[in-house]
C-alpha cells in the first residue's frame, strides 16, 4: 500500500469571531492510498497555514511541503513517515504549526493503520485499559459573572459530574476573577467537580495568589495560568499551589512537555493530538505514568479529535478524565455523523477499525473555503 495524495481542507463557520473557540473554524487531512483506504486527521491549529505547510512545493532537500514528502511511501510505516516530514520540514516546520500538521497526518495514518487491519487504533497501540472516560463538560466562561452562573446550571441539569470554564473575561482584574469562578461553583453545585482554564493570563505570583483565593471552592485544577513557555514560574507556582495545575495543549514535541512535568512539577499534562499527534501522545502519557502525573486529553474541535483523544487515552494505564468540548458549532457536532453522547457521565471509545469515524461530506462541502 501506499500514499497516492493528502488534502488539507480548511473549514470556516461564516461568521468568527475573537472568542477563544476553536470550533469556528478547522483543518482536516485526508490521506487517500493506492488500495482506497482513506484515512482522516484533524489539526487544531492556524487551518490556512498547516494547508500551506502540507501543500507547499518543494524548495529544496530540506524544505519540502508534507504532501510531496509522503506521495509514494507506506502509510503503515507510521514512524518512517514521520521521519520523511521531519526532513521536509527541517528548515521551516520542525515546531509550532509544522508539527500541527503533522500531528494531522499522524491521526490520518493511525486511522489507514487500524482500517487495513480491522481494529481500532487502541488496539495497534496495546490498549485498551479503559473504554469509557468520565466526561467533562468544557465551556467558555460567560462574559459576566451572572452569565456564568446560568451556563453552571445549565450544564450541570445535563448530567455532567464535572464542568470546566474557561478563557473569557478571567483575568481582567481580581474582583471579576473570583466572582466568575464564585458564580461557576454555585451555578454547578457542589456535587459537580469544578475546573477552571485561566487562559494564559497570570504571571506566577498572580496565579499563586488566585489558587489561594479560589481555594474555598473547590476547584478540582486551574489550567494553564501561564505563560505555556514559563516552565520556571510552572515550578514556582506547582510547589505552593494549593489546588492541582495543569497545562501542556500548547506543546507538540515530546521533550516540551516532559519539562512542563520534570521541572515544571504540573499535577496533569495535557496533550492534545491534533497538536501532537496520537503517537506523541502516547508517549507523553507514558512518560506521565512514570512521574506519577495525570494525563488529560485536551480536544476543542470535532468527533475527528475527540476519537483520537479517545483511543490514545485507552492506551494509557492513568487515563482518567476527558474533555468534552459542548461549543454549539456545527463544526464541533456535524462533521462526523458519529455523536460520542454521553452515557451515564462517560465518554466512549469507538470499537470500529481505524479512529471508527465516518465523515460527513456535507458538512464539509458547506463549510470548506480552502
Amino acid at each position: 500500500m501506499t500514499i497516492k495524495d493528502i488534502t488539507a481542507m480548511v473549514l470556516r463557520l461564516p461568521e468568527v469571531t475573537d472568542a477563544c473557540d476553536g470550533t469556528q473554524d478547522t483543518c482536516l487531512i485526508r490521506i487517500e492510498t493506492d488500495e482506497g483506504i482513506a484515512g482522516w486527521g484533524e489539526v487544531d491549529s492556524c487551518p490556512t497555514v498547516v494547508k500551506a505547510i502540507v501543500d507547499a512545493p518543494l524548495s529544496h532537500q530540506i524544505c519540502n511541503g508534507l504532501a510531496n514528502a509522503l506521495r509514494g511511501e507506506d502509510p503503515l510505516a507510521i514512524e518512517v513517515c514521520t521521519d520523511r516530514m521531519m526532513n521536509a520540514a527541517n528548515y521551516y516546520g520542525r515546531a509550532a504549526a509544522g508539527l500541527h500538521a503533522m500531528a494531522g497526518i499522524n491521526q490520518a495514518l493511525w486511522d489507514i493503520a487500524g482500517k487495513a487491519s480491522g481494529q481500532p487504533v487502541y488496539q495497534l497501540l496495546g490498549g485498551p485499559y479503559k473504554n469509557k472516560f468520565r466526561a467533562y463538560c468544557s465551556i467558555l466562561f460567560g462574559d459576566t459573572p451572572d452569565e456564568t452562573y446560568e451556563l453552571g446550571r445549565k450544564f450541570a441539569n445535563e448530567g455532567f459530574t464535572a464542568i470546566k470554564f474557561g478563557w473569557g473575561p478571567m483575568g481582567q482584574d481580581e474582583a471579576t476573577d473570583i466572582a466568575l469562578v464564585r458564580e461557576a461553583r454555585r451555578g454547578i453545585g457542589e456535587e459537580v467537580d469544578l475546573l477552571i482554564d485561566a487562559g494564559q493570563v497570570w504571571n506566577w505570583k498572580t496565579a499563586l495568589k488566585r489558587a489561594h483565593q479560589f481555594a474555598e471552592y473547590s476547584p478540582f485544577l486551574i489550567e494553564e495560568p501561564l505563560h505555556p513557555q514559563d516552565v520556571a514560574g510552572y515550578s514556582r507556582l506547582t510547589a505552593d499551589s494549593p489546588i492541582p495545575i495543569a497545562s501542556g495543549e500548547a506543546e507538540g514535541r515530546y521533550e516540551d512537555f516532559e519539562r512542563l512535568v520534570v521541572e515544571g512539577g504540573l499535577d496533569w499534562i495535557q496533550p492534545d493530538p491534533g497538536r501532537c499527534g496520537i503517537s506523541t501522545m502516547v508517549q507523553v502519557g507514558r512518560m506521565t505514568a512514570r512521574h506519577r502525573t495525570g494525563v488529560i486529553n485536551h480536544s476543542f474541535k470535532s468527533g475527528i479529535t475527540i476519537s483520537a483523544s479517545l483511543h490514545a487515552l485507552a492506551t494509557l494505564p492513568h487515563g482518567e478524565i476527558f474533555e468534552y468540548c459542548m461549543s454549539d458549532s456545527p463544526l464541533r457536532h456535524d462533521i462526523t455523523r458519529e455523536k460520542f453522547e454521553i452515557v451515564d457521565g462517560y465518554a466512549h471509545v469507538m470499537d470500529a477499525p481505524g479512529l471508527g469515524v465516518t465523515i460527513d461530506m456535507d458538512t464539509v462541502e458547506r463549510y470548506r473555503v480552502a
